[in-house]
C-alpha cells in the first residue's frame, strides 16, 4: 500500500511531492540546514521539531528526558543515539 503524493507549492514558490500533509518544503529545508552546531547534524524533521520547542542548544536539549524529547512530534527515536553522542561530546545528557 502506497500514499498517494500531492504536488505542493511553499510560500517562497518552490515546487515538491509529499504524501503527508506536512508544509515542510525539502528546498527551503536545504537552505536553512546550519553549517555547524548540533542541529546541523539531524534531520530536517528532527531539527525543526526541536526549534519548534525552542531548543536550540545543547544545554536546553539535557533538560529534557529522552521521553519527554520522543514525545515532540518530528523526533524519533532514530534521533535519539545522534543526540546522545552530541550531548556526551560537550560532557551532558538527557536529563534522568
Amino acid at each position: 500500500m502506497t500514499s498517494e503524493k500531492t504536488l505542493k507549492v511553499c510560500e517562497k514558490g518552490h515546487t515538491y511531492y509529499k504524501s503527508s500533509d506536512c508544509p515542510s518544503c525539502p528546498t527551503c529545508d536545504k537552505e536553512s540546514k546550519p553549517n555547524s552546531g548540533f542541529l546541523s547534524k539531524l534531520s530536517s524533521p528532527a531539527r525543526n521539531a526541536l526549534l519548534h520547542e525552542g531548543i536550540d542548544t545543547l544545554q536546553k536539549l539535557s533538560t529534557y528526558t529522552e521521553k519527554e524529547i520522543l514525545r515532540i512530534h518530528g523526533i524519533g527515536p532514530a534521533s535519539l543515539p545522534t543526540m546522545r553522542t552530541l550531548l556526551e561530546e560537550e560532557g551532558l545528557s538527557f536529563k534522568k
